[in-house]
C-alpha cells in the first residue's frame, strides 16, 4: 500500500532531503571518535560535504519554483521580491536567531571564543573569509540567505534595463548569467590564491559564500526545466539519475586515476570541481521529484526526518554535540562507550529537533500567511 502524502509533499524530495541531514549528521559524529585514517572515516568526511551539496541544490530547486511562478504570474515589482523574501525568511531566521542565542550561551559558559560575534547577524561570518571558528555549521546558511537575496533583486535589477517580451526566457538567461558570474568568482579565487591543499580549499572556497552561490542557482536552473518541459523531464529522469551517477563517481572515485589532484590540478578543484558536483546532485532531481509516494512504512520516518531537518542542522553539532562532549566527556579507548555515546546524541539530536520544530519552527512558519 502506497501512501498518498498530498499535493505539498513528494517522497523522494523528502527522502533527498533526509539523506542529506543523515549525511550530515554522520559526518559530525566523527568529532566523537578519534582521527584514523580508515575507508570508514574518511567515508564519513565524504558524507559530510555532500549532504550540504544535497541541501543547496534542493533548496535551489524549491526556491526556484516558488520565484519563477511569482515571476510570471504578476508584474515583478519590489512588493514581489519582499513577499517572496519574508516568506523565506520566516521559515529560515526564527530558528537560526534562537539557536545562534544558545550558541552564545553555550559558549559564554564553556569559555568558547566567539571572534566578530556581530557578523553572524548578518550572515556575514563567511561572505569573503574564511569561517570563523564559532558556529561553524552556519556557514552553509549564509550562503542560502544570500542566495535568497541575489536571486530575485538581480531578476528585478535585470528586468530595469531589459524589457522582457518573453518572461520565462529571460528568467532562464538570468539564472544562466548568475550561474556564471558566481563560476568566474572562482576563476578571480583561481588567479589570486595559491591554493595547493584540501584544507584551504575546504576553508578559503568551499564554504565562503562569495564562490558558492552557484551551487544554489544550479537547483533554480533545473526547476526552471522542469516547468517548462515537463514531459522531457519526465521521460528523462532514469537518464538523468544515470548521468548523475556517473557524474559521482568520477567526482569522487575517479580524480586520483586522472591525476586530479588539487597539487597539480588547481584549476579543476577551484573553478570546476563543485559546479559539476552541483550539476551531478541535481540530475537526480528528475527521478526523486516524479517519485510521488511510497509504502506508509518508509514515508512516515522519511517524511518527519525531511520536517525536521532544519532544526537538526541547527542543533545537532555546536549545540547537541558540543554540550555532550563538555558534559560527558568519553574514554576514546572505550570503544562501546563511543558507540553508547553516539546513540545517545542520535536519539536527542531526533527528540530535540522534533520539540524545536513543534514548538517553535513550525508556529513561527505559520505566521508567514497572516
Amino acid at each position: 500500500m502506497l501512501a498518498n502524502q498530498g499535493n505539498s509533499r513528494i517522497f523522494g524530495l523528502d527522502l533527498m532531503r533526509a539523506i542529506a541531514i543523515t549525511m550530515v549528521l554522520a559526518g559530525h559524529c566523527l568529532w566523537i571518535y578519534p582521527q584514523d585514517d580508515s575507508l570508514f572515516h574518511q567515508l564519513l568526511q565524504l558524507f559530510g560535504f555532500f549532504g550540504v551539496e544535497i541541501f543547496f541544490v534542493l533548496s535551489g530547486f524549491l526556491i526556484g519554483k516558488i520565484l519563477y511562478q511569482l515571476y510570471l504570474k504578476e508584474d515583478f515589482s519590489l512588493a514581489t521580491v519582499f513577499y517572496f523574501l519574508k516568506r523565506r525568511w520566516f521559515r529560515t531566521l526564527p530558528n537560526y536567531y534562537l539557536v545562534l542565542l544558545i550558541n552564545i550561551l553555550i559558549a559564554g559558559i564553556i569559555g568558547y571564543e566567539m571572534p566578530h560575534l556581530w557578523r553572524y547577524f548578518f550572515f556575514l561570518q563567511n561572505f569573503k573569509i574564511t569561517m570563523l571558528p564559532f558556529f561553524t555549521e552556519s556557514w552553509s546558511l549564509s550562503v542560502e540567505e544570500f542566495a535568497y537575496v541575489v536571486l530575485p533583486f538581480f531578476i528585478l535589477f535585470l528586468g530595469i534595463f531589459i524589457k522582457p517580451k518573453n518572461k520565462s526566457k529571460f528568467f532562464f538567461w538570468a539564472i544562466l548569467l548568475l550561474i556564471l558570474l558566481f563560476i568566474f568568482n572562482k576563476l578571480y579565487y583561481q588567479y589570486t590564491t595559491n591554493n595547493t591543499t584540501l584544507d584551504q580549499w575546504n576553508a578559503s572556497l568551499k564554504a565562503v559564500v562569495l564562490y558558492r552561490l552557484d551551487s544554489i542557482f544550479v537547483g533554480v536552473l533545473f526547476s526552471w526545466v522542469f516547468l517548462n518541459f515537463s514531459s522531457f523531464w519526465q521521460k528523462s529522469k532514469y537518464i538523468f539519475f544515470v548521468l548523475g551517477t556517473v557524474l559521482l563517481l568520477f567526482l569522487f572515485f575517479s580524480l586520483g586515476y586522472f591525476g586530479l589532484l588539487i597539487a597539480s590540478q588547481p584549476l579543476f578543484w577551484n573553478v570546476l570541481y563543485l559546479p559539476i558536483l552541483s550539476v551531478a546532485v541535481a540530475c537526480f532531481l528528475p527521478y526523486l521529484s516524479e517519485w510521488k509516494a511510497a509504502p506508509a512504512v518508509l514515508t512516515k520516518p522519511i517524511s518527519h526526518i525531511s520536517i525536521i531537518s532544519y532544526s537538526i542542522y541547527l542543533l545537532h553539532y555546536s549545540v547537541i554535540l558540543q554540550v555532550m562532549k563538555y558534559g560527558f566527556p568519553v574514554d576514546l579507548q572505550n570503544r562501546v562507550g563511543l558507540y553508547l555515546f553516539t546513540l545517545v546524541y542520535i536519539v536527542l539530536t531526533l527528540v530535540l529537533s522534533t520539540l524545536l520544530y513543534r514548538f517553535y519552527e513550525k508556529p513561527m512558519m505559520d505566521l508567514r500567511d497572516k
